[in-house]
């Protein structure tokens, strides 16, 4: 019988097209998905992919494997949802992904509220700056920072994020308030650390805020960089420099002075997103209606 944790392994690294990216998905290593592709290739006695300079290819018995292995995800997250959904009470277990942001600062401040309402609802919040498989039920629904592109699953807008510049006060005090867009050029600034997986395309402008299309100076450096927005306000807090952060996480915080507000960084709108097959699911309906109506109740959106 094939093992189900290597099909998953294999489906990650098949959608990825290497297993640098796979591993980097699935939280692993590149060594590890390689033993478990390696693995299964020995279980089933064919090679899954062509090895390339540029990446891994599937040959005809992995794409075979491959859209089996995506029906059989889909029929099981239908049983498990007609199972679990049979209860009168909104009950089970729900796996949300969400970017770090979002999970760990605005959801995380609304789940013993959740809970409290719902307590045969267990949580569990996976924190990504990369998307999970819903549709491989790595997760079960997701807070998403932009359209899904998966023609199979059901979104629902959230809300619009907006994006300022923030510093600390010790910070402002030392270095100065900036008055132009100008000064940026003068000040320690924290951004996004890959500029090649951002969350959203836009995270970094501070890096070029206040400069028309076709300016032909290099974009501003920063001093710090984290690959995720809650690093990045916490630094901002402490003091090592300004930051541009959507408003909703900078609100949170007592620290945090928004400068300049006249530039306002490119906005983009987040989404509830779940497979087709969950759009009857009790426990996914209260979930949702929950986030709306705590999007409501912030003015920051």
């Amino acid at each position: 019988m094939l093992n189900w944790d290597r099909i998953r392994v294999f489906v990650a690294v098949a959608e990825a097209g290497s297993f640098t990216r796979a591993a980097e998905r699935l939280g692993s290593s590149q060594s590890a998905v390689s033993r478990q592709i390696g693995a299964l290739e020995e279980d089933l006695g064919v090679t899954l992919f062509h090895r390339h300079a540029r990446g891994l290819v599937l040959t005809e018995q992995g794409e075979l494997l491959y859209h089996t292995a995506r029906e059989m995800a889909e029929k099981l997250a239908r049983a498990e949802t007609l199972i679990t959904e049979s209860r009168d009470r909104p009950a089970g277990h729900l796996r949300v992904n969400t970017p770090v942001g979002v999970g760990t600062v605005w959801l995380a401040s609304h789940l013993a509220e959740f809970c409290d309402r719902y307590p045969d609802i267990s949580v569990s919040i996976i924190v990504s700056d990369t998307d999970l498989d819903l549709t491989m039920r790595e997760a079960d629904v997701a807070i998403r920072l932009h359209r899904p592109r998966q023609p199979d699953l059901v979104q629902r807008r959230l809300m619009t994020v907006h994006t300022h510049i923030y510093g600390s006060r010790p910070y402002l005090e030392r270095y100065g308030i900036p008055q132009t867009a100008d000064d940026l050029d003068h000040h320690r600034l924290i951004a996004y650390g890959d500029d090649w997986n951002l969350p959203v395309p836009s995270l970094n402008w501070i890096l070029t805020a206040g400069r028309e299309p076709g300016d032909d100076r290099p974009p501003r450096k920063a001093q710090i960089r984290i690959n995720n927005v809650y690093g990045m306000l916490r630094a901002a807090e402490r003091g090592a420099g300004l930051a541009s952060l959507p408003d909703y996480l900078a609100s949170t915080s007592f620290r945090l002075q928004q400068v300049l507000p006249e530039l306002e960084g490119p906005s983009f709108t987040a989404y509830f997103v779940y497979p087709s097959e969950l759009r009857a699911s009790r426990r996914v309906a209260v979930f949702r209606d929950f986030l709306l109506e705590k999007v409501a109740e912030q003015p920051v959106w």
